[in-house]
């Protein structure tokens, strides 16, 4: 099952490009996904390859990345 990480660290970097390409053409919005889905793609590079990167950074930057994607479901829903 070793092949599992890196094939979901290239399917977050795919969903992070297509967030961005749709925000640039318009969906603002899902700059916050694009965001989100960005730092998933480099903590998950960070644990794989044993990145030397601190814990408290790391859990920052899932922080920020739960804090956009909130952002952007709450602009998501107030269009709804």
């Amino acid at each position: 099952m070793d092949y599992l990480q890196p094939i979901s660290i290239a399917l977050e970097s795919v969903v992070t490009l297509l967030a961005l390409l749709s925000a640039v053409k318009g969906r603002s919005y899902l700059f916050g996904f694009a965001v989100t889905f960005g730092i998933y793609v480099y903590y998950d590079l960070a644990r794989y390859f044993t990145w030397p990167t601190s814990e408290s950074v790391l859990s920052g930057m899932f922080f920020v990345a739960t804090l956009t994607a909130l952002y952007s479901m709450w602009i998501l829903y107030k269009r709804s």
